[in-house]
């Protein structure tokens, strides 16, 4: 049982998964194994220019390291793997650099390239970013570009070793790497992987999959003609390969689904031509059973009865994709992203042990009359130790269960204090509240502090990542924005308003009215609307914060939704400005696919939970019998939402769900918007929507950084504009700025006037 309910766990844990998965890289590149590093297609590099720059960039990381050359001549100071736009650039880079590098190819130079189909064009996205390195690159045919590279391999003489790959490699006591290929044996200072995927096609794992008559690629398509020809796939690579070989051949494509949802919509409308003109038969709930003599099996659900048809098939185009090479990851020690070991029930134990420690240590045993008041306080202490330092010893050793005991244990301490002396959570209760409250200041008010840092330290991280190195004007001002709002929301409550009462900046009849001088933490809700500040309009407010409350929530939020949909989450609140500064290294880490896009119910939970609490707190005294539910609805909702599914766990899961847990799928205030959103989207007056030209590459990158978990490259492919009305899009823009391709782009709501667009720096330089 206990098996099962970790299997279960696990199924969260690894939903923000795409199907295709990467190596977990460090700063520059560099894997979990010291110097060996990941570049190219492998590494996230979407396009050849990316690629050449993640080779350029590794180069002159490894050339700035004392210990870049090897003093030893037997020992190369780069092996380089792979001979791709990645690998010829890092080792071009190298020879500028005068490192001693060899490049090890298991098949020709830019094998990739090389097995696009005849006259391919070769694209230099993107226009914005200008090449960095040696390696010549401009839009050109493939035979064009292919012959520039292999003269500027033999012009720089770098040392190529074609037809020989990698078969292993060895970290040495010395911190040498010996790396065996399928020829020879090598000593190297440290390693680049640029083989990317490509050269690795997923299979079907069929009978006769492996016929001379089944291909993996489509190479020169000219060659077929008058043939059956079977096509497999369901992405742009089989429609493509579909439609080139439909003029001269009698063309089937089998796809295992009921319609082509990842293809461009030019490839997919000229598909719907060729069907139509009976070019290309269509076999769509399909799966291809087996290949025989001039013939393929394929099973055919209709709905839930199977049939099994034979179709003639000369030649077969299996073109399904690639895979990731994972048992050869693996065998290099090489760990990847997301990567669940160890044991979840371990690491729970030991975090039990970490909190009844604590209660020894923190007195609350030692009360009078306590049956374990004979405990020693210091054995306390020592069993709280040892259990943390076991958790990090386990989580050092790739247990990732530990960490999220550490990440639980570090964050029900902060919150679970946080609720107020004499009421802290256990184990804190009666004295965690006085132990972290330092130089006569409440421990509320240094979690303020604390946070306000946080976002201010992360935040300007985010902003050079996003902002400065990409030169983009609207994530900068989106990170100003955040860090502005915050230290604001922090030094109204704590300073302004105490300021503003005490020299009466407010007027004397407010700075001596109680219901309004004694409340400072109501200047919370100055940018808080309800019910994200759920405590808005009960407790004796004074009117001034009830008549805010009723324009922040219903009057000015409905209007910035009109024009900005749900960025309230990503520009100015503190839940989506921690999300998005402290939150914003784990964001690839969202929840992804249709199963997590169905558990956003519960913020609708949560609304409805708070409007009911809400009503029952107005209504007591009008409504008697209302009385006991609105007292314990209230503190139910206080700690269930305000302790925690605001604090404690979705803090807690930002290194391993990424950091909108909370505004996703619990904040009320979200999913109020939303609602307001979707319905101004089905009116046709919402300004809000982001748009897709039709330049998109399924790199892939959109999804991945979506921190609510928006199947992007889905709508991109299509040319489908995203809007409330069709998903949780929170307006933060990163999928329009990690896009190589331009292919997105905020616009009004299809039909209207043109909406003003934050340029990029890199654009407005050039006008």
């Amino acid at each position: 049982m206990l098996k099962r309910l970790q299997e279960k766990l696990e199924t969260v844990l690894t939903s923000p998964d795409l199907p295709t998965r990467r190596p977990a890289l460090r700063a520059n590149n560099e894997s979990n194994v010291p110097g060996l590093y990941v570049i190219g297609d492998l590494a996230g590099a979407p396009v050849i220019k990316l690629a050449m720059a993640q080779g350029f960039e590794v180069i002159e990381h490894i050339a700035s390291q004392p210990d870049a050359k090897a003093n030893d001549s037997s020992v190369y100071d780069l092996v380089i793997v792979g001979a791709g736009a990645a690998g010829l650039n890092a080792a071009l880079a190298a020879k500028e650099q005068g490192l001693r590098a060899v490049v090890l190819e298991k098949s020709k130079v830019a094998n990739t390239i090389e097995n696009f189909p005849e006259g391919k064009w070769v694209y230099a996205e993107p226009d914005a970013s200008p090449p960095k390195g040696k390696l010549w690159l401009d839009g050109a045919r493939k035979e064009d570009l292919l012959k520039r590279w292999h003269q500027m391999v033999d012009e720089n003489h770098l040392d190529v070793r074609r037809e020989e790959g990698l078969k292993s490699l060895v970290r040495q006591p010395d911190g040498t790497f010996r790396v065996m290929s399928d020829k020879s044996e090598y000593r190297a200072r440290r390693v680049i992987l640029a083989t990317g995927q490509r050269g690795n096609p997923r299979k079907l794992k069929v009978p006769g999959e492996e016929r001379e008559t089944v291909y993996h690629r489509l190479y020169s398509p000219r060659h077929y003609k008058n043939e059956d020809i079977l096509v497999v796939g369901g992405g742009n690579s089989a429609v493509e390969a579909a439609l080139v070989l439909a003029g001269q051949n009698r063309v089937r494509l089998s796809y295992r689904g009921s319609e082509f949802s990842r293809v461009f919509k030019d490839n997919e409308r000229k598909l719907n031509q060729a069907v139509a003109a009976k070019w290309v038969e269509l076999i769509l709930n399909s799966n291809v059973r087996g290949f025989g003599e001039r013939a393929a099996t394929i099973e055919i659900d209709h709905g839930g009865h199977q049939e099994i048809v034979t179709v003639p098939c000369d030649h077969a185009f299996v073109l399904v994709g690639a895979e990731l090479p994972v048992e050869f990851l693996k065998s290099l020690g090489i760990r990847l992203e997301n990567e669940w070991v160890g044991n979840f029930f371990r690491a729970a134990a030991l975090a039990f042990l970490v909190l009844v420690g604590l209660w020894f240590s923190g007195g609350y045993a030692h009360a009078a009359g306590h049956a374990l008041e004979s405990v020693p306080r210091w054995l306390g202490a020592l069993m709280a130790a040892a259990s943390l330092s076991a958790l990090i010893w386990l989580g050092a050793r790739q247990d990732r269960y530990c960490w999220l005991a550490i990440s639980f244990l570090v964050c029900y301490t902060i919150y679970g204090v946080k609720v107020g002396e004499g009421s802290e959570f256990w184990p804190f209760r009666d004295w965690g509240y006085k132990a972290l409250s330092l130089f006569n200041r409440p421990w509320a008010f240094w979690y303020s502090v604390l946070y306000t840092l946080f976002v201010t330290a992360f935040g300007l991280q985010a902003l050079k990542r996003w902002g400065l190195d990409r030169k983009d004007r609207f994530q900068v001002w989106r990170y100003i924005s955040l860090m502005s709002f915050q230290w604001a929301i922090f030094l109204i409550p704590e300073f302004l308003f105490q300021w503003a009462v005490k020299y009466e900046w407010v007027g004397h009849k407010l700075a001596t009215d109680p219901a309004f001088a004694q409340q400072s933490w109501r200047a919370y809700g100055i940018v808080y609307a309800w019910p994200l500040f759920f405590y808005t309009f009960f407790f004796d407010p004074h009117i001034i914060w009830v008549v805010w409350g009723i324009l922040l929530t219903f009057v000015i939020i409905p209007i910035l939704v009109l024009w900005h949909g749900k960025r309230y989450c990503s520009w100015i609140c503190g839940c989506g400005g921690l999300a998005e500064t402290f939150g914003d290294r784990w964001r690839h880490l969202a929840p992804k696919g249709r199963a997590s896009i169905k558990w956003e119910w519960m913020n609708l939970a949560v609304l409805v939970a708070a409007v009911v609490v809400t009503g029952a707190v107005l209504l007591k005294d009008v409504v008697g019998f209302l009385r006991a539910p609105a007292g314990w609805g209230g503190e139910i909702y206080h700690v269930a939402v305000d302790v925690w599914l605001v604090g404690i766990l979705p803090v807690t899961l930002y290194p391993f769900l990424g950091g909108k847990v909370w505004c996703r799928y619990w904040c009320p205030l979200a999913k109020l918007m939303h609602l307001v959103s979707k319905a101004y989207t089905k009116l046709g007056w919402s300004r809000f929507e982001i748009r897709a030209n039709d330049k998109c590459i399924a790199c892939t990158e959109c999804s991945r950084n979506c921190q609510v978990g928006i199947d992007v490259m889905n709508f991109a492919l299509k040319q489908d504009s995203i809007t409330n009305e069709n998903s949780s899009c929170i307006g933060c823009g990163i999928c329009v700025s990690v896009c190589p391709m331009d292919t997105l782009s905020f616009g009004p709501g299809a039909g209207r006037g043109q909406l003003v667009q934050i340029q990029t720096l890199a654009t407005s330089h050039q006008q």
